[in-house]
């Protein structure tokens, strides 16, 4: 398989083997994950032998239009030919902002970033200017830059909750110990005990979990952070756009004083966005914030398309309904075969784990069956427009197999019997899993 040699040779000379750890084959299918991709449309995926397979996955959820978007695609080429960067500023990121400012009418500015954790790095940067104070309460999984690695210093196991268990955070400077909490979800005596011991400035938490966003626990923290003057960001990097047009935050009610858009703002390419009340965004004018691939034009271009295209097909209510629709279809699939599971994620991002010690093995063996079938598939999917109805019964249908099969399955002893392989590596503990 040429994927196999490739990912072989790129382990030798690219850091880490890849660029992001969600993509990485161990993390699926380890010696068999085609790894690479030669073209993509829809949810259709090729690899590099030429093989198409349905993607049951879809990335990381970058893509709510599905991959290669016409509309977007023709709209960015078009501009592409105008040029993409220059010594003059492209108009088009004043147009962007303001129009995520008429979405949500409580922030005032806006910068903005290339990636999720830059977006997160900058909303940092910007509230410990604003708020005069260095201490950092988080909630969720924010982005690899040292601020938030940072909580791993005092303890191997303080990220356990929000990224990896047992995350060593080499390379971050010893002096940023004991700079950022962390807290649980719904904890808000944690929260609170935080507030009294350290002198927090900046609270930064994901709306939502590993469920839909509790309002009165943000009702709470929102009160909490006004009383201390602190700073609340949240970050919907990964939420945003999926359950109405703008934020989960607008539904609720509840108005941070920042708050991050990235991985479907663009639909592919690379646009994240930070938002903010002026006050505080203007307390960091002072500080030196600039990168030259934020001028790119076609991030601004892709997102202004984006937004047009998910307001225009109402794309919320579709991935909604469709993420319900199997969400549901799962269930009923479990308790056909007597399989405990339990199933996470708001409804346009649904995951679901097995109840049991084998639970990563039942996961790769999913991976390893369902992709001999044509799927890319795994134990979460970020619902886009194209899952259609008609896919959702076809997966859930040749699924059956799989369960049918995992329900036998009495012993770790028989492990080999079921994979071909080794067993995926755990992943990110954040928002769906």
């Amino acid at each position: 398989m040429k994927a196999n040699k490739l990912y072989k040779k790129a382990k030798k000379v690219i850091l880490n083997g890849n660029m992001l750890l969600s993509k990485r084959p161990e993390m699926y299918l380890p010696e068999y994950w085609p790894t690479y991709f030669s073209k993509a449309k829809g949810i259709n995926v090729w690899d590099l032998n030429g093989r198409k397979y349905i993607d049951m996955v879809c990335a990381v959820g970058q893509s709510i239009l599905g991959y290669a978007n016409s509309k977007v695609d023709k709209e960015v080429n078009r501009f592409i030919k105008k040029g993409n960067m220059t010594t003059l500023n492209c108009p088009e990121e004043v147009e962007l902002a303001e129009k995520l400012l008429s979405l949500h009418p409580w922030a005032g500015m806006v910068k903005f970033a290339r990636s999720g954790g830059e977006a997160n790095a900058i909303a940092v940067r910007i509230s410990r200017a604003a708020s005069k104070k260095d201490h950092v309460a988080i909630c969720g999984y924010h982005g690899w830059h040292d601020w938030y690695l940072s909580v791993n210093l005092s303890s191997k196991k303080n990220l356990n909750d929000h990224l990896l268990p047992g995350l060593n955070p080499s390379g971050v400077p010893k002096a940023l110990r004991g700079t950022v909490h962390p807290f649980k979800y719904n904890d808000y005596e944690a929260l609170e005990k935080l507030v009294k011991k350290y002198e927090i400035g900046t609270i930064k938490m994901e709306v939502a979990r590993s469920s839909l966003p509790n309002k009165k626990f943000l009702l709470k923290v929102r009160k909490l952070a006004k009383k201390n003057k602190i700073v609340l960001i949240f970050d919907e990097c990964t939420t945003g756009f999926r359950r109405n047009n703008g934020g989960i935050h607008l539904l609720e009610n509840v108005y941070p004083d920042m708050a991050m858009f990235g991985k479907a703002l663009g639909n592919g390419y690379a646009i994240t966005a930070i938002i903010g009340k002026k006050k505080i965004m203007k307390a960091a004018e002072d500080s030196f914030i600039s990168s030259t691939f934020w001028t790119e034009r076609t991030g601004y271009i892709a997102a202004l398309k984006t937004l047009k295209e998910m307001d225009k097909t109402k794309s919320w209510k579709f991935i909604i309904k469709a993420g319900a629709y199997f969400n549901k279809k799962l269930a009923n699939l479990s308790r056909k075969y007597g399989l405990k599971i339990d199933i996470n994620g708001i409804e346009a991002i649904s995951s679901f784990n097995f109840k049991s010690k084998n639970n990563l093995i039942y996961k790769t063996f999913i991976s390893q069956e369902m992709l001999k079938k044509g799927y890319l598939a795994s134990n979460i999917i970020f619902f886009t427009i194209c899952h259609t109805k008609k896919i959702i019964d076809k997966y859930i249908n040749d699924l059956d197999e799989c369960f049918n099969k995992i329900a036998k399955f009495d012993s770790k002893r028989r492990q080999k019997k079921l994979l071909k392989g080794s067993v995926c590596h755990s992943k990110f503990k954040r928002l769906n899993d």
